[in-house]
């Protein structure tokens, strides 16, 4: 295949072809003056249409006239339908269906056109198959002679012919736009299409004209073709004539029309259909002809000929081959046909499928995107080490660099050997890769801000904890102004350097998400800090609150009360201070004040009234009544340890000793101080609105001061009252007891007749050696023990090896005493043996 076809072929392949904008037939859209018949008018009467006049073959060319009466002839018999510059002249051309008395022709007219290669005798054609007057080349000037589209009424018959401005011509040049368009319009228009082109054209791609079939087949297919099958609309044919000029017969007819038509099969194949036509033939749009025409110069008599025969099938409806035939009208009446064709040209002039580039453009378009894409792959592989950091969560602080630079290289290696090209596809392409690059670029500009806020507002947190912990005298609200400040330029300095140039590419809206992150974060740190200010200052509270509590509850008297609350006081007012001071460094509000001291007033009260509960628990109460009771019975008033004797009044130290005991259980029971003002700051933060509205909400129980007042209930005091007396007592009965061994005394004689009694085993013990020295000896080993502290110790040991030589007896007397249990048969059997053995080993030994 040709490289030059080839190349063609692949760049149409990549140009979009098509409009899915256009879902209705062209006729739907074309307003029909009124009084004009319907464009779906039934078959029946378009079968009646009137046949154009017939004339005698031999009366078929145009005859010969005056210069003067053929240029008449020529300015009456035929009108330029659209210009050069692709102007439409409706008005013109109804005036002119008007002059050739066409304008009641309904239906009964047909439309034929002409379409091929400049200066390939297409005019000539025309001129010698209707009798038109189309302009036809000089011969001895070979340029343009048809610019535009011209139409003409074939002579005697009402034909409308179409003779189009030859496609390739060297005055257009490259500039294939029009060549598009105008064809595109007569395959549309046209009942039945001419494609004129030499012998020696057929089997090329563009001498042929298959490339621009090609196009204008895609744009039909999807323009017109696509709305009518939409809309339920029956199909349009049209019978594609090719007439194939200066045959000479060398290459039989049946061939040519093959290899037309595997080219025709071929371009079909290729066309992108609309979804509604993705399986159409290509014969369901399309009847096929195909002519031959011997030379005109080499052979005019047989030219003529040929062009006679050919005139038949336009005339005869009895040709077999008639072209004319019903299914190939467009149902246009004639009235409303300047209007359709001026719609049909006015939507195919705004498509732009068919602004098509020339063949400079499309070989740049073809190289531009190759460079472009080995641009892009490069690049993508260069800058493919950034995403693996990016993505780890790190903040690299050379981004912007970085990728400045890859696609600096990307763009200059694009420039490189793009800009040899076609300099608008050049400009194109370039901004067209650039806008790529960006677009791969931007996850990475967006995943480095994403970093970038994590780090800063980590960094943040980090810092003001540091500076609070380093310069405790330091203002809460001045550090994080100052490190706010930081932040946001530290923020500013790395995006400057990230956002690259000719990219839309802002910060604004994650600078101020970043604000908003750190204001945030500030917000909670100054929470975290007064938390943890309330925290410190309520463990050193309940720390400092314990020993006076306990010191004064330890000292039962009237005043008792007034001491543990001065000490709470005391204790509360330097809590006071200390916030106040740590709360000015916080930046707190006043109300953030108020609404935390008495927080910490809640918290005091609480912490004393544990404090009181823990001291008045039921087994400290007793304790501390019963040393009372023990401090007034056994200890004068001088606190000399009494010795009760048969003569002293006990039974009276006794009952007082208890009743005033029992006096302090309502002293301990209810805390009353000698002042009520003592607990106004605990009334106070009660009544605080915030914490009433805590309560009201469930966050926080409710402070009832004087429930709290109450330390013990009735019944915990009339049994710790039970229980005192229980403890006294018994405290008495061992006082009596006392006093009645004090009176049962051993008398003096028996220790007198004990010595009487033991002299003789005394002197025998002192004057034998032998008991003296083991009398000696466990004097001196118990001072040694009781000096050294080794009582425990020694009895331990002791107390171990009698234990354990009591297990060694038992299981000794146990072996002698228990008989052993008989063994199983099973272990009796192996254990022959062994004892057999035993005994050849013995005989042997005797032996």
């Amino acid at each position: 295949m040709d490289p030059n076809v080839e190349m063609d072929r692949s760049a149409f392949a990549g140009v979009p072809i098509g409009s899915d904008d256009i879902d209705t037939p062209l006729v739907d859209l074309v307003q029909v003056p009124s009084g004009v018949q319907s464009f779906d008018e039934p078959a029946s009467l378009l079968q009646e249409r009137p046949a154009p006049s017939s004339v005698p073959v031999a009366s078929q060319a145009p005859p010969s006239a005056a210069p003067g009466e053929s240029s008449l002839h020529s300015k009456l018999n035929r009108i330029q339908l659209i210009d050069e510059t692709q102007h439409f002249h409706e008005s013109a051309f109804a005036k002119q269906l008007k002059d050739w008395g066409l304008e009641d022709a309904g239906f009964g007219y047909d439309i034929c056109a002409v379409l091929g290669s400049q200066s390939t005798g297409k005019s000539t054609l025309l001129n010698k198959l209707f009798g038109t007057s189309f302009d036809v080349m000089n011969e001895r000037k070979r340029q343009q002679t048809t610019k535009g589209i011209w139409l003409s009424r074939g002579m005697e018959r009402n034909v409308l012919v179409m003779d189009v401005e030859g496609t390739d011509g060297r005055e257009r040049g490259e500039d294939q736009d029009f060549e598009r368009k105008s064809s595109l319009f007569a395959l549309t228009t046209a009942e039945c299409l001419i494609v004129n082109m030499w012998e020696n054209q057929v089997g090329l791609y563009q001498g042929a004209n298959m490339g621009l079939l090609k196009t204008v087949l895609d744009v039909n297919l999807s323009l017109f073709q696509s709305g009518r099958a939409k809309s339920g609309a029956p199909k349009e044919k049209t019978v594609l004539m090719f007439v194939v000029r200066d045959y000479i017969g060398t290459t039989p007819m049946a061939n040519l029309e093959e290899t037309i038509r595997g080219d025709l099969q071929r371009i079909w194949a290729s066309l992108r259909k609309p979804e509604n036509l993705i399986d159409a033939l290509l014969t369901d749009f399309f009847d096929f002809m195909f002519l031959a025409l011997p030379h005109k110069i080499l052979m005019p008599l047989e030219f003529d000929q040929a062009v006679d025969a050919m005139r038949t099938r336009f005339l005869e409806r009895d040709d077999p081959d008639y072209v004319f035939q019903t299914q190939y009208h467009k149902r246009i009446p004639i009235d409303g046909l300047p209007h359709y064709l001026q719609g049909v040209w006015d939507q195919i002039v705004q498509n732009k499928d068919l602004d098509l580039p020339t063949q400079q453009e499309l070989l740049a378009q073809f190289r531009c995107d190759e460079i472009a894409a080995l641009a892009s792959a490069a690049f993508v592989a260069a800058v493919a080490y950034l995403r693996n950091a990016l993505d780890g969560g790190k903040v690299l602080p050379m981004l912007g660099e970085q990728m400045n630079k890859h696609r600096t290289a990307a763009l200059m290696a694009f420039d490189k050997d793009a800009s040899r090209y076609h300099a608008s596809v050049y400009a194109k392409k370039r901004a067209e890769l650039t806008k790529g690059l960006n677009a791969t670029l931007l996850p990475y500009f967006l995943t480095q801000l994403k970093n970038l806020d994590a780090m800063l507002t980590s960094s943040f947190r980090a810092h003001i904890l540091d500076r609070i912990r380093t310069q405790p005298s330091s203002i809460f609200g001045d550090v994080v102004r100052e490190e706010h400040a930081l932040a946001l330029a530290a923020f500013d300095a790395m995006t400057e350097q990230m956002i690259l140039s000719d990219t839309d590419w802002s910060v604004a809206e994650e600078r101020a998400a970043l604000d908003e992150s750190i204001c945030s974060m500030a917000v909670t740190l100054r929470a975290e800090q007064s938390k943890k200010m309330a925290v410190q200052l309520e463990r050193e509270v309940r720390r400092r609150i314990a020993e006076p509590v306990a010191l004064a509850m330890a000292q039962p008297g009237a005043a008792m009360w007034d001491a543990v609350l001065n000490a709470y006081s005391r204790i509360m007012e330097d809590a006071t201070l200390q916030y106040k001071h740590r709360a000015v460094m916080l930046s707190c509000t006043p109300q953030e004040e108020a609404v935390g001291l008495h927080a910490l007033y809640r918290t005091g009260w609480r912490s004393l009234l544990q404090k009181v509960h823990e001291q008045t628990a039921e087994p400290v109460l007793s304790v501390r009544l019963r040393n009372a009771f023990e401090e007034k019975f056994r200890y004068d008033a001088e606190g000399v340890p009494r010795v009760w004797k048969p003569n002293d009044d006990m039974d009276t130290a006794f009952t007082q000793a208890r009743d005033a005991t029992l006096k302090l259980i309502p002293l301990y029971a209810r805390i009353r101080p000698s002042d009520e003002a003592m607990l106004q700051a605990v009334r106070d933060s009660e009544q605080e609105p915030s914490f009433r509205a805590a309560v009201d909400a469930g966050d926080e129980e409710p402070l009832d001061l004087d429930d709290a007042l109450q330390v013990l209930t009735e019944l915990q005091s009339a049994e710790m009252g039970v229980r005192l007396r229980k403890d006294a007592d018994a405290y008495y009965v061992e006082a009596k007891r006392s006093t009645v061994s004090s009176m049962a005394q051993v008398p003096l004689w028996m220790y007198a007749v004990l010595v009487m009694l033991g002299w003789n085993e005394a002197m025998a013990v002192l004057r034998s050696p032998v008991y003296f020295t083991l009398l000696c000896m466990l004097i001196a080993g118990a001072y040694v023990v009781w000096r050294l502290n080794l009582g425990g110790p020694l009895f331990t040991v002791t107390t171990s090896v009698a234990r354990e030589m009591q297990k060694v007896v038992e299981d000794k007397l146990r072996e002698y005493l228990v008989p052993p249990a008989p063994l199983p048969p099973a272990m009796r059997q192996e254990e022959r043996p062994v004892e057999s053995e035993d005994a050849l080993k013995r005989q042997d030994s005797v032996e």
